[in-house]
């Protein structure tokens, strides 16, 4: 199972990511500088109290014993570069270490009522304390701060505002990121939009594999929205270059016709008689164009598929009677109501009868079969002919397609009955397909029953 993750969880945790990220940078910083000895190592004077370093190390000066004290002052020389001298009222060192004259001048300026004394010494820096211990009573205690090897951590240390900046630029760097994470996929987009709107109709977003958040359904929905039209476009192309193809060789023909009739005056009835014919045909090819092209429809009537079909199935066998072709109806059913609109569903069935009825072989049968099946009704309309190629059954509904390109137009019509028939049926809540059955092929029609409650 792949985890949905929404935009707004990776906005919302990228935020909190950043706001982490610097309050952790700042908070690790301030820890490290407190407790690290460094920030005595870069001349700043602090002001207030000792930081806890100090303070914790006072705190053991005072309450551990001799040997904790020796132990104590080994491990911050070793670990931390910081030399502890505990001084008695003489200047003696409570370890019997040699004091340096730094640590006596420190130590000296302890007198009176003053608690604390810093002193810079070349790159050392001196910081003593007064202290109180139960077996030795007053004692001073000189911290002496070896210069750091790091510059950069010095620098840090003494600058507050430096650390301030070294935060600010690293929240900056992880948002930038962040941001350019979460962003680069809309301006995939926008630049994929643009790319679009200029004619590059094949365009594509990369869609990730693992990727189910927005952006990805909306990579997606692009993708479609480009595909579409990118087959709507096309599909514009073709018809207007299959158009302009049906409607040359009736002008030609028109042009003919007038030019003869201009030189033989005495042929002028039969010329008349061919430009009345093409003029027929071409009213037809615009009106069958028109049909196919038109948009939503009305389904304000209905009608009863039986008497339909069982009139069109007599039409058929009258036209094909002459080449021994016939058409026969199979149903069991009393009547078959369904939502109509105007002659749509006529034209549509007489178009796929009229297609069976001229690809069925002489002497052969068309087989009709109305059924229902659940809550729609099934026509099926199969030939006795060559059938088509698989790779062809679903172009076979587009315009001015031909499965058999070698069928003389005047013969073979100009390829808009079956793709008037999609159209209508689609718009009746209807779906048509076509399938070979190996003699010849089905071309089945499915449309949604008319309930009691709507007659």
């Amino acid at each position: 199972m792949i985890l949905r993750v929404h935009l707004f969880t990776k906005i919302f945790l990228g935020f909190w990511l950043a706001t982490i990220a610097v309050l952790a940078s700042w908070l690790i910083s301030n820890h490290y500088f407190d407790a690290n000895p460094d920030r005595y190592a870069a001349g700043h004077r602090p002001q207030g109290p000792p930081q806890r370093f100090v303070l914790q190390v006072i705190y053991d000066l005072q309450n551990l014993d001799d040997d904790g004290v020796a132990a104590m002052v080994e491990r911050a020389s070793a670990e931390h570069d910081v030399d502890i001298y505990l001084l008695d009222r003489g200047g003696a060192d409570l370890l019997g270490r040699q004091v340096p004259p730094a640590v006596r001048t420190v130590a000296q300026e302890l007198q009176g009522p003053r608690r604390r004394a810093f002193l810079k010494a070349g790159r050392e820096h001196l910081l003593g304390h007064r202290i109180y211990r139960p077996e030795q009573g007053q004692l001073r205690a000189v911290f002496v701060f070896r210069p750091s090897r790091h510059l950069l951590l010095a620098a840090l240390g003494s600058n507050f505002w430096l650390r301030l900046g070294l935060a600010i630029l690293v929240s900056g760097l992880v948002c930038y990121l962040l941001s350019r994470v979460m962003s680069k996929r809309i301006r995939n987009l926008q630049l994929a939009s643009r790319r679009l709107a200029t004619g590059d109709l094949d365009t594509r977003l990369q869609v990730r594999r693992w990727g189910l958040d927005e952006t990805d359904e909306l990579a997606r929905d692009f993708n479609s929205m480009a595909k579409q039209l990118q087959e709507r476009v096309e599909a514009q192309k073709r018809l207007l270059a299959d158009v302009s193809h049906e409607l040359r060789s009736p002008l030609a023909r028109l042009r003919i016709a007038l030019a003869l009739a201009q030189e033989h005056p005495d042929g002028s009835p039969a010329y008349l008689q061919r430009i009345e014919r093409e003029t027929e045909r071409l009213e037809e090819l615009i009106g069958q164009l028109l049909a196919s092209q038109a948009e939503g429809i009305e389904l304000s009537d209905h009608i009863d598929l039986v008497p339909l079909l069982q009139q069109l199935c007599s039409d058929a066998n009258f036209e094909g009677a002459a080449q021994g072709k016939q058409v026969s109806l199979t149903h069991s059913l009393p009547e078959a109501i369904v939502a109509s609109s105007g002659d749509l569903l006529h034209k549509s069935f007489e178009n796929i009868l009229r297609n069976a009825l001229s690809h069925t072989a002489e002497n052969s049968t068309v087989t009709v079969t109305l059924d229902r099946v659940g809550d729609r009704y099934r026509v099926c309309v199969a030939d006795q002919g060559v059938g088509v190629a698989e790779s062809e059954l679903e172009k076979i509904f587009e315009a001015f397609y031909r499965a058999d390109t070698a069928r003389a137009r005047d013969t073979g019509g100009h390829g808009l009955g079956l793709a008037i028939a999609r159209r209508a049926i689609a718009r009746h809540g209807g779906d048509i397909r076509a399938e070979n059955t190996g003699t010849g092929l089905a071309v089945t029609t499915t449309l949604p029953r008319l309930g009691e409650e709507a007659l």
